[in-house]
């Protein structure tokens, strides 16, 4: 199976080019942008040595779903998908926050609850929880986003007094980030999913608050299967999950955690294929249809033939 780690086009108008840990971004006479999902995975901050097949149009396809299914709460910076793997939309100006929104104590937040933390991000945690509990309610615990190296944990306090987002803005932000959990809560529970957390970015463009990035996928949520969820618990087991966080607990196994010193395990071909048809498993689960795999048998020579197409004719 073929895959794309990197892209390197030179499109009309174009401006710049940024690499992401995942996504190619070419900016497009300073107005548009044209971002390529590529099939590289990333995992403690680090891009794993080998591309994941499908995982570009697996993530690209379901953030263009969400982004229509969820603009009548919060404009959104999409306007095409001229490629199974490519979304075209408007350049916005981000705030340097993620807006990371917990329904469950997982990943992370478990992480941080185990060493003996009950406060994060400002947000107290309660008393008494076990990994994988419900919160009383969805928590808000921003992280700022970094160029490099890792993201770190932020308060809500500390964002408004340093300046990094207004208090009028950041207000707003919060309310969309509430609204659009909501929503992607109910999507889930339609398919026998929990949306356990997620994550959202933001940007402004004449004065506009849009939507940006990727939303709901397995990059940048996590999901448990409903059915069996309250049962697990109850036992004190490990929930079933579709999610990035299996590829996460791999490389831990593997004694690989981003720490320094530590070197990223060499990634078996049987595994490359299980993290693809995870992947595809999440897409098929959560949209109710049968993923179809796009021709890769030349995948540079489609992107750019699709998107030159799509721009000269917009």
């Amino acid at each position: 199976m073929k895959a794309i780690k990197e892209s390197k086009f030179e499109f009309p108008g174009q401006t710049s080019v940024y690499n992401g840990k995942v996504r190619d971004v070419y900016t497009i006479n300073n107005d548009q942008l044209v971002i390529v999902a590529s099939d590289r995975i990333s995992a403690f901050d680090y891009i794993l040595p080998k591309a994941i097949p499908f995982k570009g149009q697996v993530l690209n396809q379901l953030a263009a779903k969400f982004l229509r299914a969820t603009a009548d709460i919060v404009p959104n910076w999409l306007i095409d998908t001229p490629d199974p793997s490519v979304a075209v939309g408007h350049k916005c100006e981000p705030y340097r926050v993620e807006m990371v929104i917990r329904g469950y104590l997982a990943g992370h937040a478990a992480r941080e609850y185990k060493a003996g933390k009950r406060m994060l991000c400002g947000v107290a945690l309660p008393e008494g929880m076990i990994e994988n509990d419900q919160f009383p309610s969805p928590i808000i615990t921003p992280a700022t986003k970094a160029d490099e190296g890792h993201d770190e944990d932020i308060s809500r306090e500390e964002i408004i007094a340093k300046g990094i987002i207004s208090e009028e803005d950041y207000v707003l932000l919060e309310k969309y980030t509430y609204a659009l959990f909501q929503r992607g809560t109910e999507i889930a529970a339609e398919r026998g999913l929990i949306l356990v957390d997620t994550k959202y970015e933001f940007g402004k463009k004449n004065g506009q608050i849009y939507l940006i990035d990727e939303i709901h996928t397995p990059d940048s949520s996590r999901y448990f299967y409903a059915e069996g969820y309250e049962e697990r618990q109850l036992k004190g087991e490990k929930q079933k999950q579709l999610s990035k966080e299996f590829v996460r607990e791999w490389l831990i196994a593997n004694d690989f955690q981003g720490l320094t010193g530590q070197t990223i395990p060499f990634m078996p071909d049987d595994f490359v294929e299980l993290v693809s048809s995870r992947y595809i498993e999440l897409y098929e689960k959560i949209t109710g249809e049968t993923f179809v795999r796009s021709d890769v048998s030349d995948i540079e020579n489609r992107i750019n033939t699709n998107v030159l197409n799509y721009l000269s004719s917009h």
